[in-house]
Formats: structure tokens, C-alpha cells, sequence
């Protein structure tokens, strides 16, 4: 019974091609809860839902950072950085995909890696928002109180800090328009095997042969 078993998993196995490890999956959920809390906290008091945000927003926010960290650390030691960069390869692909919007006789763009260049694209872009949110956030923390220090509002000008306030505003709401586009297409009939990747750690050999270039394909 045992040698039956073992021949029946074996090939479902093989068929599997990993794409997001454990710890890639608890990150990106982990991100997705903070910044979800961040924006909860942040908004629904404007439209007139009250209750005591402040603590869960900075500490969500403490969260949030304490998670860019450990991706950036990751991303540099473990991972290839390089593998997220926009290459001038991504900028053509990426003009032919538009072109043949318009176009059925135009070229087609060349199967991606383990990302296309959209998702690059897409990555870029809430790199440098994200990042602008938790940098101008971190100051922010100088005008409150919490356990492990006293508010002091006065280390900055009014005028840097109007700056800084404008900065962080407008990353919150980037964010919401990133976090629209982004569960769009998670949704999409064409991308949810990625979606269910993120779930279950991996997409089958037949996916990855089917949109992706095996050669081109990095972990």
C-alpha cells in the first residue's frame, strides 16, 4: 500500500513548479494586512467612522516598516535583486503588448521569466511609494506619544513638516489606486493561476511552460 502511495503522489509533485516559498507568502500577507490596517485607519475616520486609530496606525505603520526591512535584506543577501529590475528588453515588451492592442499583425512580446514586465513595472512602483509612506511615516512618530517615547513636534519647521504630511498623503493615496489595480488583476480569469500561487506556493508545469520562459525563469 505504502509503494502504491508513493507512486501516486510522485508525479502530482513533479508537476509542480514552486514559485512563491513560505516565507515569500507569510511576507506578502503580512504587507497586505498592515497596509490594509494603515489604510482602514487612516480613511475610515474621515468619513466619519470614529474610534481610537492612532495607536493601531502607528503600530501597524512599526509593522509595516519592520516588513520593508526584511524584504530589502532579502531581496539584497538571498534573492537576485536584479531579476525585479526593468531592463531595456521589459521597455520593449512592453510596447508591444500595447501595440498589439491595436494591432494583430504586430510582434509579439516574448515570454516572461517569473515576472513579466508589468508585474516589474508594478513593483517599482510601490517600492518607491511604499517607501515614501514608511520614511515620512517614521518621522511622523515624533508627534505622538507612545510607551517608548515622548512627542516632540518641534524637531522640524512647520513648512518641513506640511511637506512631509503632503508626501505621506499623497503615498496614501497612490496606494489605494495600487491596491485597486492590484487586486484587479489578481481576480482576472487570465492571471488567477499567480493568485492561487500566492496561497498554495506553486503553479503547475503546464502554467509555466504556458506563459512563462523556462529559460528566462529565476527564482
Amino acid at each position: 500500500m505504502t509503494e502504491t502511495n508513493s507512486a501516486n503522489t510522485a508525479p502530482a509533485q513533479n508537476d509542480r513548479v514552486v514559485r512563491h516559498t513560505l516565507i515569500d507568502r507569510l511576507y506578502h500577507w503580512l504587507m497586505a494586512l498592515a497596509v490594509l490596517t494603515l489604510m482602514g485607519t487612516a480613511f475610515l475616520p474621515i468619513l466619519g467612522i470614529k474610534f481610537e486609530w492612532i495607536t493601531v496606525h502607528w503600530m501597524s505603520g512599526i509593522l509595516l516598516a519592520v516588513l520593508v526591512l526584511i524584504h530589502i535584506l532579502r531581496a539584497m543577501i538571498w534573492q537576485d535583486w536584479r531579476h525585479m529590475m526593468i531592463w531595456p528588453s521589459d521597455i520593449r515588451d512592453i510596447w508591444r503588448g500595447f501595440v498589439c492592442l491595436f494591432s494583430s499583425t504586430a510582434a509579439l512580446p516574448a515570454k516572461p521569466g517569473k515576472y513579466n514586465p508589468l508585474q516589474k513595472l508594478y513593483h517599482l512602483g510601490s517600492a518607491v511609494f511604499v517607501l515614501a509612506i514608511v520614511g515620512t511615516g517614521l518621522v511622523m512618530l515624533l508627534k505622538i506619544d507612545t510607551p517608548f517615547w515622548r512627542r516632540n513636534p518641534y524637531v522640524l519647521s512647520n513648512d518641513t513638516w506640511g511637506w512631509i504630511y503632503a508626501l505621506h498623503g499623497l503615498g496614501a493615496m497612490v496606494m489605494i489606486t495600487m491596491i485597486i489595480i492590484h487586486v484587479y488583476f489578481a481576480l482576472r480569469p487570465d492571471e488567477f493561476y499567480l493568485t492561487k500561487s500566492m496561497f498554495r506556493g506553486w503553479i503547475s508545469r503546464k502554467e509555466h511552460q504556458q506563459h512563462h520562459d523556462p529559460e528566462q525563469w529565476r527564482g
